[in-house]
């Protein structure tokens, strides 16, 4: 007994010594009685020996009765291990690229889009997967829009799917509004979503595919070289208002908690400039209702919002009415009553069921990645600026970053680390950055005043400025246009970038609003 038990003290002290992440402790009931068996025979060994004995196995000795003893028992011990063995046994380090005696392990702090797609990604491709998700009903105040390429590649069933809108409006500072939408084909449309349906799908969806989904809000993650990350939580399984201490060990974490996301402080990703969006849900009468069945309309004014738009985008059985701001936080409701104002002879009569507000990023943040711990989604900051739309790119961007853990790992058995999430970022980088950066440019020139948005509108007449726009967003490539129509297209923007400044230096447009008839809220110089 004596002998097999050195044995074994030596074996762990020497898995103990190498260098990296992560390997499994694995302890039973048997287990146990040896423990305790040989340290009943201790009072007959040299008390030097003893010692050793003692301190060697301790973590091993700990971790075995915190399984098997009452909690208030266990809660006398030394180490606080009691959440960790709750969910699995506790890992040591293990070089990267060597191969495991178990499977990989990975949280993904957040359960939107991102996570649940990164959850669902990593769990099919053999990893042990953690999903932390503290608002399991989150309401987003999010227009909710999905491009249609967003359907098949990530296989959304039509139920989730609220409204297929195949006409769109765009309205002036002045209320000139334009169709939008004349080139599309009988089977494009964009799809619009409750946030809260949505979410709930897809984190079910990782769920049945084996990720562990636990109701918790991430408090903070500890990290220590190549030591196995200790994330600490709050549980709330139990459905109270106040959660339980928890703690896991993983060896990767992706952040995907949205715009104030923990894991990018705990990092130090950088600061970023963020927007306010601004939401009413409203229930309509049946007829006006049916107006916004497969339409949706955007404002643009300096009324609505300096720097975005504002937006009615039709729901299941109500509309969303809303807007955002990233230069002028403070006047959010102001913005939102313009915006209602607005909209007014299409949506009076209407009930206020929901109001919603929530940070959304502006641009990416200075470092998405550190050691082996990675952000996407609106952690990372992927909301295009212009047109606001972010639910894809943030599905797509869990996605990526758990393909490339699911690769380097060859699915799960093998320890992985910083390189899998610098891959991630390379792809998604080459892949996107021009649309981040022409969508930006696009911001700059067209927001910056009355007069540029009206120039906006204009151009969105044109015939081929749709197609260019839709082909460009459904299927999420910047689409090489034809150099004839190109041309035509930066003159016709010229002139009417020339027109706008005309207006700017001049009087200008006036636009009044608030409880005025509609025919008299528009005045133009």
């Amino acid at each position: 007994m004596q002998h097999s038990f050195r044995q074994a003290v030596s074996a762990r002290n020497m898995r103990a010594g190498a260098t990296s992440r992560a390997r499994t402790v694995s302890v039973n009931a048997s287990n146990i009685q040896k423990l305790v068996n040989t340290f009943c025979l201790a009072p007959a060994l040299p008390l030097s020996q003893c010692l050793v004995m003692a301190l060697g196995t301790w973590p091993l000795m700990h971790y075995a009765l915190s399984r098997h003893i009452p909690n208030s028992t266990a809660s006398m011990l030394p180490f606080n291990t009691l959440s960790l063995a709750h969910y699995s046994p506790p890992v040591h380090t293990v070089r990267d690229g060597a191969m495991l005696d178990r499977k990989l392990r990975v949280a993904v702090i957040g359960g939107g889009p991102a996570g649940a797609c990164a959850a669902e990604t990593l769990a099919k491709g053999g990893v042990e997967t953690y999903l932390i998700e503290r608002k399991m009903d989150n309401c987003k105040p999010c227009g909710g829009a999905i491009p249609i390429c967003m359907v098949g590649e990530f296989d959304l069933p039509d139920e989730i799917i609220d409204r297929k809108v195949t006409k769109m409006k765009m309205i002036s500072p002045s209320n000139h509004e334009v169709d939008v939408g004349k080139t599309l084909s009988d089977t494009e449309w964009i799809g619009m979503c409750r946030r809260e349906v949505m979410d709930d799908y897809l984190r079910k969806r990782a769920e049945k595919n084996g990720a562990k989904i636990l109701n918790g809000l991430m408090m903070k993650l500890e990290t220590n070289g190549d030591e196995p990350i200790k994330v600490q939580f709050n549980n709330y399984a139990d459905g109270g208002k106040v959660g339980k201490p928890e703690t896991i060990e993983v060896d990767l974490v992706i952040g995907a908690d949205g715009a104030n996301s923990r894991v990018a402080k705990d990092i130090g990703a950088g600061e970023y400039d963020y927007a306010i969006a601004f939401q009413e849900r409203i229930r309509i009468p049946d007829d006006k209702m049916k107006y916004y069945e497969n339409l949706a309309e955007m404002y643009v004014g300096d009324d609505v919002s300096p720097d975005f738009y504002g937006w009615v985008f039709p729901k299941y059985d109500h509309v969303a009415v809303g807007t955002g701001t990233v230069v002028n936080k403070t006047a959010i409701k102001q913005y939102q009553q313009a915006t209602r104002d607005r909209s007014k002879v299409k949506t009076e009569g209407g009930k206020i069921i929901r109001v919603e507000a929530h940070p959304i990023p502006e641009h990416p943040r200075p470092n998405r990645c550190k050691g082996r711990v990675a952000l996407v989604g609106d952690a990372a900051g992927y909301v295009t600026k212009c047109s606001g739309e972010g639910i894809y790119f943030a599905a797509k961007s869990g996605r990526m970053a758990a393909e490339a853990i699911v690769a380097q790992s060859a699915q799960g058995t093998r320890m992985v680390g910083e390189s899998a999430f610098r891959e991630y970022l390379d792809k998604f980088d080459r892949k996107y950055w021009t649309s981040y950066k022409v969508l930006d440019i696009l911001q700059k020139v067209f927001y910056r005043s009355n007069p540029a948005r009206e120039a906006f509108v204009e151009l969105c007449e044109d015939d081929y400025v749709q197609k260019m726009t839709f082909d460009s967003y459904l299927y999420k490539t910047v689409v090489p246009g034809n150099p004839i129509d190109d041309f035509k297209l930066l003159v016709k923007t010229v002139q009417s970038l020339v027109r706008a400044n005309a207006l700017r230096t001049g009087e200008g447009i006036n636009v009044s609003f608030g409880s005025k008839s509609e025919k008299d809220r528009v005045k133009v110089a």
